[in-house]
């Protein structure tokens, strides 16, 4: 299976359970959220409950990540999501901003992304005597073959192993479910469409016909 393939399976999940969630909301709800927005100067083009206007208001009101930090998740997005034929690189899906955004929304994984990409520097410097995003396109690929597969690793890498899993989960997430990485899935969600009525042949096998009224108001053949 090709990587781009392995990436699709990861994040289709969260991709489908985020668009049956807003499916399901309530046309009422709908409707205060909208008016909500509107009161905040919300941006907003989707459909949001109050709270979780207010909600997304603070989250976006801080920066968790320094410059350094966000220079390194977007070298590391680009290397397992990069520009190809089909679509544009993880950094121009909004990817990095993905990250930060969910790291303030799940506070879990601040620990976690903060120690890794600290781990990352400290072995970069070991290796090369410089940080991660400093060094050069072919030695940033051979840390990252160092833990990108985990049966492969030596035991003494399993910190940036497990740091390189979350990184690949997170990056996967936030392509697949950006604008461009929908499109590349090649999902079209609802589409209009036009009947053109039941098939000539299947009419007759039954000894049926449309009236004059039907095939002019009702049957649309193309």
């Amino acid at each position: 299976m090709k990587r781009r393939d392995t990436l699709k399976a990861i994040a289709l999940g969260s991709l489908s359970a985020g668009l049956l969630l807003d499916a399901c909301k309530p046309k009422e709800a709908a409707e205060a959220a909208k008016s909500a927005a509107a009161e905040a100067g919300s941006s907003f083009t989707l459909d949001r409950q109050p709270e979780e206007i207010e909600h997304y208001q603070k989250v976006t009101s801080t920066t968790f990540f320094t410059a350094h930090e966000l220079a390194t998740i977007t070298i590391l997005s680009d290397i397992i999501i990069p520009k190809d034929e089909v679509s544009g690189s993880a950094s121009e899906a909004g990817v990095p901003a993905f990250i930060e955004f969910i790291v303030k929304d799940m506070p879990d994984h601040q620990t976690p992304m903060r120690g890794g990409l600290r781990w990352l520097d400290l072995h970069s410097h070991r290796r090369f005597e410089k940080a991660f995003k400093d060094c050069s396109a072919d030695q940033q690929i051979s840390i990252v073959d160092e833990i990108a597969y985990p049966k492969k690793a030596r035991p003494e890498v399993t910190q940036g192993v497990t740091f390189f899993n979350l990184m690949r989960n997170l990056t996967a997430t936030g392509f697949y479910t950006s604008q461009m990485g929908v499109k590349d899935i090649g999902y079209m969600g609802n589409q209009p469409n036009q009947w053109n009525g039941v098939p000539e042949e299947v009419l007759k096998q039954y000894g049926l016909a449309y009236s004059e009224k039907e095939m002019n108001e009702c049957v649309k053949y193309t």
